[in-house]
């Protein structure tokens, strides 16, 4: 079957319209757009990117970080530093790599915490991030940007 003229730009315009309001509504984020406090209404966990490099966490369990070890709440902090493995058309694979103080998450001092972008129609929602500590498997906890006071 041949569409031609105005039916075929109706169909190319409805095609490109749902790529784009289905194709991951999550928005690439820049470094500079993660410092701030970021929670998860669920849980109470919270954790604090700030803009001087550091990061602190509170009620967060080293199950929910590491993907083992307690699930009791747990406050730790360190420093933080943005890493960006893919392009800009594979922004999924940024990540914040945080660096607990000795100590103070068990055994492993070094998480990642993945960024996934903006959430919602047309990318336009609050940044989100997440602890993945299985690479294949689901995130263990996602914390949402709280809105600046």
């Amino acid at each position: 079957m041949i569409i031609r003229g105005t039916g075929r730009r109706w169909l190319v315009a409805a095609l490109t319209a749902s790529a784009v309001l289905t194709s991951g509504c999550a928005a690439p984020a820049e470094p500079d757009e993660l410092p701030g406090v970021y929670r998860n209404e669920e849980t109470g966990g919270e954790i604090q990117i700030k803009s001087d490099g550091t990061f602190s966490a509170t009620d967060i369990s080293a199950d929910e970080a590491t993907g083992g070890g307690d699930t009791a709440p747990l406050d730790f902090s360190g420093r933080w530093e943005f890493v960006n493995t893919g392009t800009s058309i594979d922004a999924g694979r940024a990540f914040v790599y945080l660096t607990a103080k000795d100590g103070e998450l068990g055994k492993a001092g070094d998480i990642q915490l993945y960024v996934n972008g903006r959430e919602g129609l047309l990318s336009r929602g609050p940044l989100t991030v997440d602890f993945q500590p299985d690479p294949d498997g689901a995130p263990s906890l996602v914390l949402t940007k709280a809105a600046a006071p």
